[in-house]
């Protein structure tokens, strides 16, 4: 299997995200008794609770009773309304940040973070984000918007979680996780791998991490990177990855770093982005190992840091670029267009 193929960067739009369940409140199961019931469904989708995607979000741990504080033992037939904690009651450096920014005029909290679905950063995907914002912002319009400076919008739009850009985080984090190709149904298609599909290749007492991490370090290198891509020992697994920012921040602002292309297409030292590879435990959970600087881009023979006509934000070099490429042409062009206007000459000589 080739190293193209093995090592499938989908960028952001990573088709299943990397979770570690939180811990559920004892209290809950008495509440999801009625509201993941189809019957509370029916009597309205806002009381229905998905259990599934409750039991992964942050608030699952600190339980139902400490957002709606007021709801007794006789609810609901007590005829009291449950209250709503504040967004901002918990989270106020957060609120301070998004009210700071146009988007607080358009959109709440709730608008794009349901508080019974809600994941933290490590369990939510690029799509997941992307989907978000193309509530407000139509997908056609935002490549007409970007492909007005950004060569190849619409892959990059596709590829990148909006985040990326539209953050005040000065560097992004990539973390990689281990997937495998599914070809039978009804799961076909590309599925988080479990520690169990690697359990064939592990000695006693060994974790998954073993298997890259040659040297026992706890740290990959580029070398052993390399080396585990070009080995066909296990099968259809490929690495995935979603690049994110290393901070969340709620302000959307672009850095001038956004607009360097190096910024993400360099290899080498020059590298920014820091990057980590999830690892599947026994117990359900991931582990991350730090990965060396520049690796995920070497691997995938990066662009090197030079320059490259109309991909940077420097119109000066743009220009001198086409000038000289301009200028190649025109030889050619002058040369056969002379001896067009003399060949009645040459043909009397």
């Amino acid at each position: 299997m080739s190293q193209i193929k093995r090592f499938v960067m989908v960028l952001a739009a990573a088709l299943l995200p990397i979770f570690i369940a939180p811990a559920q409140d004892a209290s809950d199961s008495k509440c999801l008794d009625c509201h993941s019931s189809r019957t509370t469904l029916n009597q309205g989708a806002h009381l229905y609770i998905d259990p599934a995607k409750y039991q992964l979000t942050t608030h699952a741990r600190i339980g139902c009773v400490s957002c709606h504080d007021n709801v007794t033992k006789q609810h609901p037939t007590d005829g009291i309304r449950p209250s709503r904690a504040k967004c901002q009651d918990c989270h106020a450096s957060v609120y301070a940040d998004y009210n700071q920014n146009q988007h607080a005029k358009h959109a709440g909290c709730t608008d794009c973070h349901k508080p019974h679905a809600v994941k933290p950063l490590l369990a939510v995907s690029g799509r997941d984000i992307n989907t978000q914002c193309a509530k407000c912002h139509e997908n056609s319009q935002t490549v007409k918007s970007h492909s007005e400076w950004l060569p190849q919008a619409e892959l990059h739009i596709d590829a990148l979680p909006c985040i990326t850009c539209h953050t005040g985080s000065e560097n992004t984090v990539i973390t990689l996780y281990m997937a495998k190709n599914v070809s039978a149904r009804p799961f076909r298609g590309v599925t988080l791998a479990t520690f169990e599909d690697f359990r064939p290749y592990l000695t006693a007492g060994k974790k998954v991490g073993a298997l890259i991490d040659i040297d026992g370090d706890g740290f990959i290198s580029l070398n052993e990177l390399k080396k585990f891509n070009k080995s066909d020992q296990y099968g259809n697994v490929s690495l995935l990855g979603t690049m994110m920012p290393e901070v969340v921040t709620h302000s959307f602002q672009i850095l001038n770093n956004r607009w360097d292309c190096t910024f993400c297409h360099a290899s080498g030292p020059k590298v920014q982005q820091a990057s980590n590879l999830a690892f599947p435990e026994q117990d359900g959970t991931y582990s991350r190992m730090p990965v060396e600087k520049g690796a995920i881009l070497d691997i995938l023979y990066g662009t090197p840091d030079f320059y490259m006509t109309g991909f940077t934000r420097s119109s000066t070099l743009s220009i001198i670029g086409a000038l000289i490429a301009a200028s190649g042409l025109m030889v050619p062009i002058l040369h056969g267009t002379l001896r067009f206007l003399t060949r009645s000459r040459r043909k009397e000589h």
